[in-house]
This record gives structure tokens, sequence and C-alpha cells, in this order.
């Protein structure tokens, strides 16, 4: 969602502070702002991109400081404009001069806010922040740390701020509850931010503030207490990767470096974790919890978007490999249902960024309730990761582009891995556990076969780009990967698509196919590819064209399609893996062909950390 960057310490804050939103705005956001202090507060803001802001600033030339934040806002209360974006301020009038940045959302600010205005205060803007704002300067009395602890226990709802005020120079005040704040500790200086990419530039450190967690910081100082003032003993941490990771290189988009850094990550997936000859799967982070694994009776998968795709093939994983009956929700019904947590249920919440809020309530909700609780995520020591009983790293390294490609191949390896980790003690021989682990050894390789694609996809797309209404489908396995397509589509280009079990189509959606109409199907060998190329062959009477995702060496299946591209031969529980990679180039080529901005899609955000 929004990002938040700040720094106190030596050097000019400006500069550092632009770099950090730059790094930040693969988040998703419709405004920029910037609060610097240097004898007094100096607040600039604008509606759009952050290249906006340096424009303005630019033409400021004493808006200077060595103590300062920023802010890049994704709209939630009020409308993207130049008053509703970040930082804050309290009134003028009442001489304290705080500023305040937040992501989140603070669910009772409308008491607060007639509260506030009872006692003389004003508004300027439609925003809960602001609301957040005025409450901390009415609670102001000469210590910015105590009027931020007393206002946080009067709030509810989620939030990562960072306060300063011109009373108090040379301090920031952070705090952080369901929203993700880190402060990265360096040579007499310290930058507070929502994410690891607006810090690793400047220091390997940092500190991961817990929920209910207010930190003071000063050049040469840094302190941390509960909200009700206990002394809290912070744990610093390295960052998990460097700067060269987060940076574009010679690719012209992060969506197509991830793209291509796949067969990659997915090497690092594998490393340590496999052992072809014994026939096992090696996963430390769950071990002390295989006997409650192998005699779980049911597992429910939790996820969001590309995470909940992950999670279905999951489900055929669980259920092929370890045969134990497994459902999957979307997060954010989950525990709005009174759902049923039986004896010996075990759940799975997967998400990228191990942040997103929907996975971690119904995570808390499922916890309380009993289930052993397991992670599958990608960033070291994110909520996801703290709030379960265990579990697994994706390690695909950092992922940049809002639409995730990389993560969800992390995601569907390590669900593979667990499925086989636990079906070798329930029912899988050595021998077949042996033969799958080398089809994942070798996966790598076919992945940069599939990743060669990309110019003659890009050819092939523009034939269609140009199409507003597209089909994918999929069955068995593939079935995920056909929504997963749909969604990619969807994301970056703005076509409208829809992805569905290819049998589903007789149900209804055949209506929608008309002349020309571009049908993505998932088309490989397997056990149910007779049934598929007759589902072909019903687009085809109704004149919709196929593109086909079919295995290689399967040269029958061009005369039934328009475009086929080719994937290497792979068992079928793995061909997620590898069918997944020309949609995702679908998809970017699509946007690319129709000039839409592919890292930074419109109105979406990398982690949605609100409800």
């Amino acid at each position: 969602m929004c990002g938040i960057v700040a720094y106190v310490g030596h050097k000019p804050a400006r500069s550092l502070l632009l770099e950090g939103l730059k790094r930040l705005e693969y988040r998703g956001y419709d405004s920029a702002g910037m609060a610097l202090m240097d004898g007094s507060l100096k607040v600039t803001k604008t509606v759009g991109r952050v290249r906006v802001l340096e424009e303005l600033l630019a033409q400021q030339p004493d808006f200077e400081g060595t103590t300062g934040m920023a802010h890049t806002r994704w709209a939630t209360h009020g409308e993207p404009s130049d008053v509703n974006a970040h930082p804050h301020v309290d009134d003028p009038t009442r001489g304290h001069r705080i500023a305040l940045v937040h992501n989140g959302i603070i669910e009772n600010y409308a008491a607060i806010k007639t509260y506030l205005a009872d006692r003389g205060h004003t508004f300027a803007s439609e925003t809960d922040t602001e609301v957040l704002t005025r409450l901390i300067s009415e609670l102001y009395a000469g210590d910015l740390e105590t009027a931020v602890q007393a206002a946080l226990r009067e709030v509810t709802g989620a939030y990562a701020i960072v306060v300063m005020s011109e009373r108090e120079p040379g301090v920031l005040v952070a705090a952080r509850k369901g929203s993700p704040l880190m402060v990265g500790v360096g040579q007499d200086e310290y930058i507070v931010a929502s994410d690891s990419s607006a810090i690793v530039a400047h220091t390997t450190q940092a500190i991961t503030l817990e929920d209910y967690t207010v930190a003071r910081v000063t050049r040469d100082s840094f302190r941390t207490t509960t909200i009700d003032n206990v002394p809290i003993t912070p744990q610093v941490r390295e960052l998990e990767f460097d700067l060269e990771q987060i940076e574009l290189g010679d690719y012209e988009h992060f969506m197509l470096k991830e793209i291509c850094e796949q067969p990659a990550a997915l090497r690092r997936t594998l490393k340590g974790r496999i052992d072809v000859r014994d026939g096992q799967v090696v996963l430390g982070g769950i071990a002390e919890h295989a006997r409650s694994l192998v005699r779980a009776r049911r597992i429910i998968f939790l996820g969001q978007g590309t995470a909940l795709h992950a999670a279905m093939v999951g489900e055929y994983l669980m259920e092929d490999l370890a045969k134990i009956p497994t459902e999957v929700e979307f997060a954010s019904e989950f525990r709005y249902r009174n759902p049923i947590i039986e004896d010996r249920t075990v759940v799975i919440a997967i998400s990228q960024s191990g942040e997103t809020a929907d996975t971690i309530a119904a995570l808390q909700e499922a916890k309380q309730r009993g289930a052993l609780a397991l992670g599958l995520v990608n960033v070291v020591g994110s909520t996801v990761a703290r709030e379960t009983d265990a579990g697994i790293y994706l390690r695909v390294g950092p992922e940049i582009g809002v639409a995730s490609t990389k993560a969800f191949l992390g995601q569907v390896m390590v669900a593979t891995l667990l499925s086989t980790f636990i079906g070798r003690r329930r029912y899988l021989s050595g021998e077949y556990v042996s033969e799958l682990l080398r089809e994942l050894e070798a996966l790598p390789e076919r992945l940069e076969r599939a990743v060669a694609l990309s110019e003659e996809i890009r050819d092939v797309c523009r034939t269609y780009v140009e199409r507003e209404n597209w089909l994918f489908l999929g069955r068995g396995h593939n079935y995920p990967v056909a929504l997963e397509g749909a969604l990619k589509l969807k994301e970056i280009s703005y076509i409208h698509a829809e992805g569905m079990p290819a049998a589903e189509m007789k149900h209804g959606p055949i209506a929608l196919i008309d002349d020309g109409m571009p049908v993505v199907v998932l088309a490989t060998r397997n056990s149910q590819y007779e049934k598929v190329v007759s589902n072909i062959q019903e687009v085809r009477s109704r004149g919709g064209h196929v593109i086909a995702v079919a295995t290689e060496g399967d040269d029958a299946i061009r005369e039934h399609c328009e475009d086929v591209f080719f994937v290497p031969d792979i068992p079928e529980p793995l061909q997620p893996m590898l069918t997944v990679v020309p949609l995702q180039l679908l998809a970017y080529h699509a946007a690319v062909l129709r000039g839409k901005d592919v890292d930074k899609p419109r109105n979406l955000a990398k982690s949605v950390t609100v409800e």
C-alpha cells in the first residue's frame, strides 16, 4: 500500500527521502509528499508521481534539513488530492506544528473527529490521518513521544506512523500496529521505512517494529516502548538482500526482470531442501511439527489474489501427494463466516509480503480456534512469519513488480515441497519421491526454455492486443493457472479476462465467445488432455481463436489452434510452474503494446495492508 520513509541524521534529507520514495513506488500510490525540519517545519505535497514532487521541490531551494519524512499515498479515506496527500499537519493556530505520515486505516476516526471538533479543531482534508494528527496535537504537552502513546491508546484500526514536531527538532517518533514499519540503523543516523527497499542503500541492519510499539529516534539515540510506555528491547537483524537485487539493471521493467529471474529464484528455493538420492525433502522450519502434519485430518490454505491461486495449486498437490483433505479459502471471507476448525486442522497462510491484512487476520482467527498455523512467505521477519507456529520462506528474492510472478512460482514450489514432505511420511515411496525430486531439480533449466519464448509470445500478442475480452481455460492442476493468467492480464493491461475450468465454459460463459475472441487454453499432455482438446473444438466452432500452451513434441495440437506456445514435458503435478510462464509473458507484452505502466498499474498496491 502506501510508502513511508523518514530520516534523522547528519546528511541532507531531501535527496535521501526522494530516493527512498522512488524505491517504494512499486507499492502503489496516487500522491506524494515530504516534510523537512530546519529550524521550522516545511511541507510540500502533490497528487501524482514522485517525479512531480521532485519537480516541485526543485523550485524550492530552501527546502532543506537533516530531519524529515516522506510518503506515497494510496487513497482510502478521501479522493486523491493535494490536500488529502501526506504529510498532514495540525492546526497552525495551536502552535505545536506537528506533522504526520500514516499507512493504514483509523477505524474510529469519525468519533475522534467529532470529539476534536467539539474542542475547536477544524479539518482541511477528508482523511482519517488528519484526525490522528489533530488528536496528537490535542494531547501534546511538550513531549511528542508521550502524546503519540496517549493518542494511540484511543484509536482502533491499523497504523504505521512517523511524527515530528517543530518544538522538538531532530526527533522522530514512529509507531506500528498492523501495518509494517522498520528502523534502519546507521552510523549516527536512522532511517524509518515501511519497506527495507528504502533502507538497503544506506545500511544492512534494521529493527522490525512489533505491533503496539513506539520508537523515539534522534541522530544519536533510539528507544522503544509499548503504547503504555513499557520499555522494549528490540532485536537488530541483517537485511536479507542487497541493493543490486532491487535495481532494474538492463531490463525495461521490473516485471520482465522478475519473470526472467524465475529459474535462478527456484534454484534458491530448492537449495539444501531436497535429497534426491534418499528421496527426502528437508524443511528445517517445520521439522518439529512433522508429526502433527502427518496426523493432520484437514488442511486449509489461506490467501488473496495470486497467493490464492498458488494455494489452489497447493490444494491439488496436498490431496494428490499427501492424501489429506484440503480446502482453499479467501482470507478476506474466512474469519467473517464463523469457520469450523476441528481437531488436527492445519492452516497454511500464503503471502509474498507476509503483511497482507486479510491473511493475517484470518490466520489469527484460525490460531485462536486451535489450528496449527504455518506460513509460506517471502519476506523474512514479516508479520505472517512471526504470527505462525512454523513456516517456510520462499527465498525468491525481493519482488518489486506489482503483478507477482516469481513469488507465485516460489509459493507453488514450496507447496510442492511441503506436500511431498508430508506425503513421504504417509504414503509415497522413496523411489517415487526421488523421481519427483529429480524433476524438481531439472525444473529451473526447463523454466529457462519457457522464458525464452518471450519474443514469440510478443509477436502473437500483436494480433490480439486490441481485443477487450479474453478467456483462460484449464483443467486439473492447470485450472488455477488459468485464473492466474486472467488476473495478470487484467492487472497490467486492463483487458477484461476471465479464467475458469475448461468444462465450466459450457455452463454459461460459452455465450461470450464471438468471432475472433482470444481464448487461452492450457493444453499440456496430462490426464485430461483429450477433454481439453474437445473444449478447444467447442471454442473454435463458435469463432474463438485459441492460443494454446502445450507440451513440446505435441505437433498434433497445432491443427486445433491458431497459435501454440510449447513448454517442456514435466509430470502433471509440476506443470503449473511451467505453464504459468507463457501467461505471465503474454500479460506483460499485452500491457507494453497497449502503452500501460507495467510496474505501476492503476489502483493497485503491491501489498494490501488494510482491509
